[in-house]
């Protein structure tokens, strides 16, 4: 099999090129090579595998992604602009990117000959909004996004709105309404819409991964809009305290990048994947605290986390996946545990020193300027 891998020297792209290669398929990047992810520049990134087919160009460029698309028999679409907080104030760009150059891959599928058989689309957790939450009383709810005037008293956790209790999360399954909370959660939530709606109408077999928290060697350390464990880890290695929003104890579900690819992998493969879409997690909460701790110990113990109680508007509480569909419908299973997985990133991320630049101050200031950190 022929695989197009949209934003396939990144990140994720490159670790799934590495996967597939090693199950004898051939790879195609498309990659535009995004200065804030990789520099200024031309080639693609040291990591990435050489023998592959790599086409430097836009996702909006109409003409040489048909022609990229020639021979291919599946495309795994992961090219996208990334950055929760940023997208709220670069909003014409996010939509450009993510939203146009997606309908211009599909306007494509659509409008001319292809031998296309599968399409995957990396999709996003963000989309949730707030994960899911049960109340002792009135069992499962879904709490408002918390207010500002809330968040000012440092009430950082949610409650029923039915009875006004405390809720406690819960793992998030598929079915949860979607309440996005970003312009990148929108574009993502559009994204799935398109993809799914152009697959059943016109009978390509499509499938949407909603990846949590993913990560692993290869991020991109220099970037202050992209991951916790990049930014920590890039703060670190500069001498600079990792800064903690609210009170540190928010959770999320952090998936290795490997697992991500066995999943991406089992959607190209399995018949039950074929218009599905699947939570791509480990099912495990951990806190954002908890994660700044653990890396300062073991990059640099001479630093502490600072916990800021300061909070940014629109952010979620607790967020984790319910794994349960991809398991039963495709044999998923996380395999690396968070204390493999971390562990292998921190000695990666050692091996940075002197390479990574912090500029999270920078996109701090951004947030501050725009009003979207308080």
């Amino acid at each position: 099999m022929r695989v197009l891998i949209t934003g396939g020297a990144g990140f994720i792209g490159s670790h799934l090129v590495d996967f597939l290669l090693a199950k004898n398929y051939e790879i195609v990047v498309y990659d535009v090579l995004e200065p804030q992810v990789h520099g200024m520049n031309d080639r693609p990134p040291n990591y990435l595998a050489k023998n592959i087919t790599f086409l430097k160009n836009d996702i909006r460029n109409k003409d040489i992604l048909s022609e990229s698309l020639k021979d291919i028999d599946a495309i795994i679409h992961l090219a996208s602009m990334v950055g929760v907080g940023q997208s709220m104030y670069q909003i014409d760009k996010y939509v450009d990117v993510n939203i146009l150059g997606t309908a211009r891959l599909l306007d494509i599928l659509v409008n001319k000959p292809n031998t296309i058989k599968k399409f995957v689309l990396a999709s996003s957790m963000s989309t949730y909004g707030e994960g899911s939450y049960i109340c002792e009383n009135c069992e499962q709810v879904n709490p408002e996004l918390r207010s500002v005037t809330q968040l000012e008293r440092g009430e950082w956790e949610l409650f029923c709105p039915i009875c006004g209790k405390k809720a406690k999360p819960i793992p998030t399954n598929e079915s949860k309404p979607q309440v996005c909370t970003s312009i990148y959660a929108l574009n993502k939530k559009e994204q799935e819409k398109m993809c799914m709606l152009i697959g059943e109408t016109y009978g390509i077999n499509t499938t949407a991964l909603r990846l949590f928290n993913v990560y692993g060697s290869r991020q991109a350390l220099s970037n202050p809009y992209t991951g916790v464990c990049a930014i920590f880890s890039s703060r670190l290695l500069n001498g600079n305290r990792p800064i903690i929003y609210e009170d540190g104890n928010q959770m999320r579900d952090f998936v290795h990048v490997r697992d991500v690819c066995k999943a991406f992998y089992l959607s190209l493969t399995k018949r039950r994947a074929k218009n599905q879409i699947f939570n791509v997690g480990t099912g495990e909460a951990v806190s954002i605290k908890q994660i700044a701790e653990t890396l300062a110990r073991y990059i640099n113990p001479e630093i502490k986390p600072i916990v800021s109680n300061k909070f940014r508007p629109g952010d979620i509480r607790h967020c984790f996946a319910d794994i349960s569909k991809i398991s039963s419908e495709l044999g998923y299973k996380a395999d690396i545990t968070f204390k493999e997985g971390i562990h292998e990133l921190i000695e990666w991320v050692k091996l940075q020193q002197g390479k990574a630049k912090d500029k999270s101050d920078k996109a701090y200031t951004e947030l501050k300027e725009k009003g979207l950190l308080k």
